[in-house]
């Protein structure tokens, strides 16, 4: 059968799907299909409308699971890195919460330091090992929730706690008893859930939970934390438990009866899916993506705060009173604390909206648009830049002596007008045989030499 071949469509004025690219936002996630998937032999509808109705938040853990990767942070830096924190989720408390270690007196300083702040959001929680014990670390601290660390895989329950599953499950149930009994609220993290046996542990075990629950106050309810302790989670449909994002979601929800607001999702970016196993957990039912600054945690790391933060916004099409500026404010503090943020890194890296390749540049001179992800100078702060090596041509040339010397519209300067410039670019590669690229001091020498007058007007 021949294939039918459509008729091309001519228009007067580009199509640049404005619904979608709003260059003055992240281009904004459009969906136009409710999913219908079959998961536990059920066929289960999937409105990503509905979705985006729930309250979505992002929680953070930079001061516990982001100090498992890294030397301690100070008192003072904790603070700060809190302060900023606040002002980046905006009032609306996108960043709803942060955790903290309670174990040291450097650690109980920072969270009443932290706490004594003032804001609303994020709210300070803390993380103790589920330990009796250490109930009395979360008394003193006056938190409201913290989190229990509960293994829920074979491999920890036999191999690293040495107990069988009976003596676990009765161990977790009376330490959460314990946290109710303190008038503390139970955020249970069930570890290494995406190798746990779901129907044998698991959900005897999170059902008990949530039948518990029915007997406290809606406030005390249980969380769940879901944590994809070694990054085994898979985001695609038709995946087999345990380690199917959406089935797992689908069971604390649907099967157990735990409410979106109680289901947290906390992952590790082993397989290079933390982000995206993240935004599953979101549309799939999860309200809270547990997330890191910079996505620094134990070993390969958790999902990116400012990755989440970008999602968001691009579900929402809005900001919704987050302060895009300040990861980039905060980025800075991280250099300025000793840091290393890698050059291509998503949104804060030195050359994230850098390009070297010469069409790219001349996409860039002729609309920044071409080869900008979205307005990176609005909200950022960081206008999309060239980096000249002998692979930008005289369109990267140009590109940067405008911006150097802050030219826009009919004012920039012609290929022809800067090609002095260019040529010299050229002969450090082809005569010098250079291997490096041209420092930005080096281009304001030739600017000088090559263009006095625009020089001079930019000094003056």
């Amino acid at each position: 059968m021949a294939t039918e071949v459509k008729p091309l469509v001519e228009v007067d004025e580009p199509n640049t799907l404005d619904d979608m690219f709003d260059y003055s936002r992240p281009p904004k996630v459009v969906y136009d299909a409710t999913i219908y998937e079959e998961i536990n032999g059920e066929v289960v509808k999937f409105d990503p409308q509905e979705a985006l109705k729930r309250d979505l938040v992002v929680t953070d853990t930079t001061f516990r699971d982001g100090q498992q990767a890294r030397p301690p942070y100070t008192v003072e830096q904790q603070v700060k890195l809190f302060d900023m924190m606040a002002k980046l989720g905006g009032p609306n408390g996108v960043i709803r919460q942060t955790e903290f270690f309670l174990y040291t007196a450097n650690d109980r300083r920072a969270l009443d330091d932290c706490r004594a702040l003032g804001h609303k959001f994020p709210e300070v929680t803390s993380w103790i090992r589920a330990d009796k014990g250490d109930f009395r670390l979360v008394k003193e601290a006056e938190v409201h929730e913290t989190g229990l660390l509960t293994p829920s895989s074979d491999y920890h329950i036999f191999y690293k706690l040495k107990k069988d599953r009976k003596k676990a499950f009765d161990d977790y149930i009376e330490i959460v008893d314990a946290a109710w009994e303190a008038g503390i609220r139970p955020r249970v993290h069930l570890e290494d859930v995406t190798r746990a046996d779901i129907d044998g542990f698991v959900k005897p075990y999170v059902g008990e939970l949530v039948r518990r629950s029915e007997q406290v106050a809606p406030d005390m309810h249980v969380k769940i934390r879901l944590c994809d302790t070694m990054g085994f989670g898979v985001p695609s449909p038709g995946v087999a438990l345990p380690r199917s994002i959406p089935k797992l979601v689908h069971t604390m929800t649907h099967e157990l009866g735990l409410p979106h607001e109680c289901l947290e999702w906390h992952g590790h970016n082993d397989f290079h899916k933390v982000h995206i196993n993240g935004a599953t957990a979101w549309m799939y039912g999860c309200n809270a993506v547990n997330t890191t600054l910079f996505g620094f945690g134990e070993r390969t790391g958790n999902p990116p705060l400012e990755g989440a933060l970008i999602e968001y916004i691009s579900l929402h099409g809005d900001l919704c009173g987050i302060d895009t500026m300040m990861i980039q404010e905060m980025a800075d503090y991280m250099r300025s604390i000793g840091v290393d943020i890698a050059p291509n890194y998503p949104f804060i890296g030195r050359d994230f909206n850098t390009t070297r390749a010469g069409i790219h540049a001349g996409g860039l001179r002729s609309d920044e648009r071409i080869y900008n992800i979205f307005d990176t100078t609005t909200l950022f702060g960081r206008p999309p830049r060239v980096s000249i090596t002998d692979k930008s041509g005289v369109d990267g040339v140009a590109l940067w002596v405008n911006n150097f010397l802050g030219l826009e519209g009919d004012d920039k300067l012609s290929k022809i007008k800067v090609h002095k410039v260019a040529r010299w670019v050229m002969d450090q590669y082809e005569v010098h045989s250079r291997m490096s690229a041209i420092t930005d001091d080096e281009l304001a020498e030739q600017v000088k030499i090559n263009l006095p007058d625009y020089y001079a007007r930019k000094a003056g």
